[in-house]
């Protein structure tokens, strides 16, 4: 896992803001899918810091949520 500079190195990119979130400006994250990785963001600091994580390691971790999310 890597964190990039900023959002703006990678603005290029279509950010999809978790369902999660709340409308009430709660705990929001976003992720963009890019060719090489995936990356996530706290959308109330969009110019923040930018967290890099494989495709793989991903889907390894979206895989494992809904059960963990059930319990």
């Amino acid at each position: 896992m890597n964190t990039a500079e900023s959002s703006a190195v990678v603005s290029d990119l279509i950010w999809f803001k978790s369902s999660y979130s709340g409308a009430e400006g709660g705990d929001c994250v976003e992720i963009a899918a890019g060719t090489q990785a995936v990356l996530v963001r706290d959308s109330k600091a969009v110019a923040g810091p930018v967290v890099r994580v494989s495709r793989a390691a991903w889907a390894g971790f979206v895989g494992a949520a809904p059960a963990t999310l059930v319990g």
